[in-house]
């Protein structure tokens, strides 16, 4: 009697594997298929580089070139493949609910809920998205076309669910951008540059020098120029014999020449034009050194150039370049002075500090010592210093060290003085008049506990 009741269930089970059964069998591996195509097209084409698709299209690859223009509308993109990618799955899950309630009764429903997860999971989430995240580029380049034609067909569709959706957003307050790209060239950049460098494949140097190229659109003149109270000047009512001397000694080629006071600048100064000046003078008179006395500096020196202090620096580079000169005066708003820029300033923003035998500035600003900390200099730049350290000092307030401890301190702290911000501890070690020349800086998390 059992034997004969388990053929006979297995005979019942055999009658429902049919045609039918096979058909949905069929059709929910099609299905299953589907959903992996567009998961992995959703990962490659949002993890593909741009700039990588762009040289593969240069090269002639139509697919690279088909991938980059299905992702300039990326709202379009991902809704699409979210369409077919939600179609298929709900379908699929149907369609075994289905045919495992058909097998299994009842208990079917739960049979069908657990299979198709598993399924679904692993076959057309985590598979098909780890192939695509391996070769994004190489992924991206082989779907695009096919994504681009399924862009069309649903494109009324998705773009019934665009409007449904920003209507939703903008009853709570929030505003989409239509014509915004999910993909910022510099962030990405940026990003990988740091990721390369925590991870050891990137130089330092490389990254500062790379990030400092990228940053120049975001820095303006007042940033890096060398502040007029530091700035070499000529009187141009001295004596020629004591310009000459003082030119000289100058460790500078070009030296602003000024009348009456400091602000009113007539003229620069280089020191080439002048021993040239000086040779033909002196070839010309009675060959004394004396009788440069009669040399006229205004007809040897050149035209002043200005420049406003909010230029940004890869515009002040460009026009550097255009004009062949590296060397302006920077003025503020009113036409007031503020200091002098030079073109060996803004690539030191790139490839570091540029010294020779003649800088002043040849001795180093940071000190570390025994102790741990560093003595730096006051007038050394916010962003050089975090450069050298991998620190993040903010300098949205302040250009320089001394100028965020007096922003802090909302004073000028004395000799001796310590205050503690930004997680790290400011020691005045110097200072000459109103200007704090030295400080020693360190970590807070250094300090002994």
């Amino acid at each position: 009697m059992p034997e004969t009741t388990v053929l006979a269930t297995l005979s019942a089970f055999a009658d429902r594997l049919d045609t039918g059964f096979w058909l949905n069998a069929g059709a929910i591996v099609v299905l299953l298929m589907l959903s992996a195509f567009f998961s992995g097209s959703e990962t490659a084409l949002t993890a593909a580089s741009r700039p990588k698709l762009r040289a593969r299209a240069d090269r002639g690859e139509k697919g690279a070139e088909a991938a980059l223009k299905v992702t300039e509308d990326s709202e379009r993109l991902i809704g699409a493949l979210l369409l077919g990618n939600n179609v298929v799955n709900i379908l699929s899950a149907a369609l075994a609910t289905a045919l495992l309630t058909r097998l299994f009764g009842q208990s079917g429903v739960a049979v069908a809920t657990l299979v198709m997860t598993a399924l679904v999971l692993i076959f057309s989430e985590v598979l098909p998205k780890t192939w695509a995240i391996t070769n994004p580029e190489t992924v991206a380049a082989r779907v695009a076309r096919i994504v681009r034609v399924l862009i069309r067909l649903l494109s009324p569709i998705v773009t019934v669910v665009r409007m449904i959706v920003r209507a939703i957003l903008w009853v709570f307050g929030l505003r989409t951008d239509a014509n915004q790209n999910m993909f910022s060239i510099r962030e990405e950049i940026a990003g990988a540059l740091a990721i390369g460098a925590s991870e050891g494949t990137v130089d330092k140097a490389d990254r500062d020098r790379l990030l400092g190229a990228l940053d120049l659109g975001n820095r303006t003149v007042a940033e890096i120029m060398r502040h007029r109270s530091q700035v070499e000047m000529i009187d141009a009512e001295d004596d020629p014999n004591e310009v000459l001397a003082q030119v000289l000694a100058s460790p500078h080629t070009r030296l602003p020449l000024y009348k009456g006071e400091r602000e009113n600048v007539v003229g620069i100064l280089h020191a080439k034009d002048l021993l040239r000046a000086v040779e033909r003078f002196l070839r010309s008179g009675d060959g004394k050194l004396d009788s440069v006395s009669d040399l006229d500096l205004m007809k040897v020196a050149m035209k002043p150039y200005f420049i406003p202090e909010t230029t940004p620096l890869d515009e002040q580079m460009r026009e550097f370049l255009k004009r062949r000169t590296h060397f302006a005066l920077v003025v503020d708003e009113y036409g007031d002075l503020k200091g002098l820029l030079t073109l060996e300033d803004i690539l030191e923003e790139i490839v570091g500090e540029i010294t020779d035998e003649f800088d002043p500035r040849a001795a180093r600003q940071l000190k570390p010592t025994e102790a741990g900390d560093y003595l730096v200099d006051g007038a050394m730049t916010i962003r050089d210093l975090n450069r050298e350290t991998d620190w993040a000092l903010p300098d949205d307030e302040a250009h320089t060290v001394a100028g965020l401890v007096i922003h802090e301190a909302q004073s000028i702290p004395e000799v001796g003085q310590v205050f503690s911000f930004h997680g790290f501890r400011f020691e005045v070690a110097g200072r000459k008049d109103n200007r704090i020349s030295q400080l020693r800086i360190r970590p807070l998390e250094g300090l002994p506990r």
